[in-house]
């Protein structure tokens, strides 16, 4: 069953690709959504046998892949707790989102490529979460990062479509050398890549060392950090980072199946996987557990501030995916899967609503032109409140009544402070940021959905009004619109359009192909917490429910469960500020904002510029790389190589040409004076030898 769940996407993939437009846009669409289907149908049984019942892993062979002397890679396909939590994250938030696309996609001429994408990206996916070696899972990482980057740029024609799809390439192409190198690392120093083998012979290097970079350091610290290099920059760590807000330039069903849900968990997928070797090196630890709580920290104060709704969830993500490796910086693998699991559901809804909105708004998505909609698109704003209180951890401290969240985001938290030492400081951090996501995820929910329309200010609209009505999809876009983005000063500081008022525009539903996934996903973010939390996270389920999968720390969790009162109700208390900010801000007071900006415009523009990250990379790493290409082109390439290679020969020819072509008198006598020349200088030569 295992093949089938894997090859599906890739079969489908593969006939709406070479298809294409000769098969059509439905039958494109229908095969790849049923080939989705039928993978998450597969899925949904391996994962409740491992949570209910007493499935046992197993590894399915496939095929030899390679030998060489003692290289031996066998492809196979390992099924295990890890992977089974992993398959219905995948391929049900994939399933919905081909579905989804159905109705945000219905007008783009290009159809039959985007599914294929969205399947062949399913696939790589699929392989990497199902990998028993380093080198299979290292295909499946290339693989999303390849699919990555074709449905980032799905709509070529826009240049920041392009630009967003290189820069993720080329920030992941960092990353990955990391990982390269820590697959390379690994098979010196275990002499095999199969992942089984690798864990069980991890305890034994522990206090060995290596050489490397010309010194010698500990051998399991250099090898997690180098895999770790890897995860940052799949799963957008601080450093690597830059590239996942940019990434929303891919239409948004792709924003919530690849940078919400599924690839920017693979990082996290692979050390909680590899979780024995990174128990061996306290240093690795300690830095997965620092870099988690700051780009946790980072991600969140970056959100506040945002205006494009796809921007704030892209930071949101960010933010998360630290808890998630905090969580594994501290021991509580357990833990950071779970949240991976809840955050899948509930990332996935706020992603697919805000497509939902910014259909309604004419795809625009500048939150500043949005207001009073609950009452024109009712059961997304339903349904983006329900994420809302998913990704806010809505719940009753010392119960179990409480959304996603509630359970995975303070299972992380309790298990950083039980943890002890820097995990409590990552406890502080952890607790702040989750004020900072209250505030943000309601200030999108109030900007959006309360107060007054201030649709007359969109250009968006006002286009749509004046050239086609409700002409409903980014068919526009791809035939050379781009989607205009409202710069920050637009409109001064504040955080509202002065311009009120619906403009003669009246937003509408999303079609029911595209509710019917939020409505699915609304259950996952309203019950996966309550219903799976004692398998991820419990003390003694816990270790019947992984079996061996990660390195799972029973006494963690116990002292997580164990943990002072006033630790299981600070998220509780943040949450609520969080949210009574957000009230106050934007719909008590809505002159705060601008007041705030205005007394505050240096910090205000420190989380504008998203801490001046691009800016710093664009000084030291950018300008400079295109300095020395445009050094080589100009003095290498074309001044030298150019100059005296292929160009300098044919300027001899040329020249020689000319000289010879003055010796062509056309006269018979001058014919046969150099006839005679020639024959004297050659008379001469046999006379002389």
């Amino acid at each position: 069953m295992i093949l089938y769940i894997v090859l599906l996407p890739l079969l489908a993939a593969i006939i709406a690709g070479l298809g294409n437009r000769m098969i059509g846009n439905v039958p494109a669409k229908i095969v790849t959504t049923g080939a989705l289907f039928a993978s998450c149908a597969m899925s949904w049984p391996i994962f409740l046998s491992f949570a209910f019942g007493h499935a046992e892993p197993y590894v399915a062979p496939v095929f030899t892949w390679i030998q060489s002397g003692s290289f031996d890679a066998q492809w196979a396909l390992r099924v295990d707790t890890m992977t089974a939590v992993m398959l219905v994250v995948v391929t049900s938030v994939s399933a919905l989102v081909h579905l989804y696309s159905w109705g945000y996609m219905d007008e783009d001429p290009d159809q039959p490529r985007f599914f294929a994408y969205l399947s062949l990206f399913t696939f790589a996916m699929l392989m990497l979460v199902t990998a028993n070696n380093l080198l299979q899972m290292f295909f499946g990482w290339e693989g999303v990062g390849l699919a990555s980057y074709l449905l980032i740029g799905f709509w070529f024609r826009k240049p920041s479509a392009n630009a967003a799809a290189i820069k993720a390439f080329v920030v992941n192409r960092v990353g990955d050398l990391g990982f390269m190198m820590g697959i390379f690392g690994t098979y010196l120093v275990f002499n095999t890549i199969s992942i089984p083998e690798i864990l069980a012979a991890a305890p034994a290097m522990a206090g060995s060392t290596i050489g490397f970079l010309g010194h010698r350091f500990d051998t399991m610290t250099v090898l997690c950090l180098l895999l770790f290099i890897g995860a940052m920059g799949k799963s957008a760590q601080l450093g690597l980072h830059t590239w996942l807000p940019d990434a929303m330039e891919g239409p948004t069903p792709v924003s919530a199946l690849i940078h919400a849900a599924t690839m920017v968990t693979a990082g996290v997928f692979m050390v909680c996987r590899l979780s024995p070797m990174f128990e061996t090196s306290e240093t690795a630890l300690g830095v997965v557990t620092f870099v988690g709580a700051a780009t946790c920290l980072f991600a969140a104060t970056v959100g506040t501030v945002q205006n494009d709704i796809k921007r704030v969830i892209a930071y949101s993500t960010c933010s998360q995916l630290g808890y998630m490796f905090f969580a594994a910086g501290v021991g509580a693998y357990g833990a950071a899967m779970f949240h991976l699991f809840t955050h899948a559901f509930f990332k996935a809804l706020l992603f697919l609503g805000a497509g939902s909105v910014i259909h309604a708004m004419h795809h625009e998505q500048d939150m500043r032109y949005y207001g009073a909609l609950r009452k024109e698109i009712p059961i997304t704003f339903w349904a983006m409140t329900a994420g809302t209180l998913a990704i806010t951890g809505v719940g009753i401290p010392l119960t179990t009544f409480g959304f996603a969240g509630f359970f995975s985001k303070d299972g992380i938290l309790e298990a950083a402070y039980a943890s002890g030492g820097g995990g409590q400081l990552a406890f502080l951090v952890g607790v702040f940021a989750a004020l900072l996501t209250s505030f943000y995820s309601w200030r999108l929910v109030f900007l959006t959905f309360f107060g007054k329309p201030r649709w007359a200010a969109s250009e968006h609209i006002q286009h749509a009004l004046h050239d086609h009505g409700h002409h409903d999809h980014p068919a526009d876009e791809d035939a050379g619109h781009a989607v205009h983005a409202h710069g920050h000063d637009v409109h001064g500081h504040g955080h509202h359009a002065p311009v009120t008022g619906t403009g003669g525009y009246h937003p509408h539903e999303s079609p029911w192909v595209m509710l019917i996934p939020l409505i699915v996903l609304s259950f996952g973010a309203v019950f996966a917490g309550f219903i799976f939390h004692h398998q991820f996270i419990g003390a003694e389920e816990g270790g019947e429910f992984w079996r061996g999968a990660i390195a799972f720390d029973a006494h963690l969790m116990h002292a997580a469960h164990e943990v002072p009162v006033w630790v299981k109700f600070s998220p509780f208390t943040v949450m609520l500020t969080g949210l009574a900010i957000a009230w106050l801000s934007y719909i008590r007071h809505t002159d705060w904002p601008r007041a705030f900006v205005e007394q505050f415009s240096v910090l205000y523009d420190f989380l504008l510029h998203k801490w001046y990250f691009d800016e710093l990379y664009n000084a030291i790493f950018v300008k400079p790389a295109f300095a020395i290409g445009r050094f080589f082109w100009k003095f290498g390439d074309v001044g030298f190589i150019d100059r005296f290679g292929p160009n300098g020969l044919s300027a001899l020819v040329v020249q020689g040409g000319k000289v010879t072509r003055k010796l062509q008198s056309g006269y018979l006598y001058t014919y046969a004076l150099v006839m005679l020349i020639g024959l004297a200088a050659a008379a001469t030569w046999a006379i002389v030898r």
